[in-house]
């Protein structure tokens, strides 16, 4: 089955969307002594990386950065596959009295968000979370809107939003596929 892409954005613009994001996150956190990023796996763990790259370029500031598996914390998920992750909260840094920066590829259904959300809330008291994505296709089913947005994207139900990065596939590039059709067990 060849399915049509459409390439949303290419290296370039991912790398000035990422530098954006970076300045957007310095001017919104305040003292970046008490900042943490935390990326959701897997893409948001190497976005994330790379805008803590960028902040200490900027602020000279080097935040503290760590990732999160909200699998166990998915309510969208099967209850086989939440079994196998681990069922306590895990987050390398600390968070306590911390601005958080909770970072992801792309947002639709506000349901991974809601997952970090609340493995963080069981982790300790940030001073406040702040939420940066990358892409946003909007239809949201939950009411969460990110704080910083590196691109608005339209894309109809029938359609996937693929992030490939360096770190994980090679290549970074956004593109815009056709979603498979789900086989009719008939």
């Amino acid at each position: 089955m060849n399915q049509e892409k459409q390439v949303l954005l290419k290296a370039e613009e991912i790398q000035r969307i990422v530098s954006r994001m970076a300045h957007e996150i310095v001017e919104k956190s305040g003292d970046l002594h008490e900042l943490a990023l935390i990326g959701i796996r897997s893409r948001g763990a190497h976005l994330v990386r790379r805008l803590a790259k960028k902040i200490e370029e900027i602020s000279g500031v080097a935040a503290s950065v760590g990732d999160i598996d909200v699998t166990p914390y998915r309510d969208d998920v099967r209850k086989s596959d939440r079994a196998l992750a681990s069922p306590t909260p895990t987050i390398p840094i600390s968070i306590e009295d911390k601005t958080v920066i909770l970072v992801d590829d792309v947002i639709y259904t506000g349901r991974t968000v809601r997952a970090a959300l609340d493995l963080l809330s069981q982790a300790g008291k940030s001073k406040r979370i702040l939420l940066a994505i990358l892409i946003d296709r909007g239809d949201r089913e939950l009411p969460i809107k990110p704080d910083i947005v590196g691109k608005n994207v339209r894309a109809d139900n029938s359609e996937r939003v693929n992030v490939m990065l360096q770190e994980s596939d090679g290549v970074d590039v956004v593109t815009l596929t056709e979603s498979r059709p789900k086989r009719s067990l008939l």
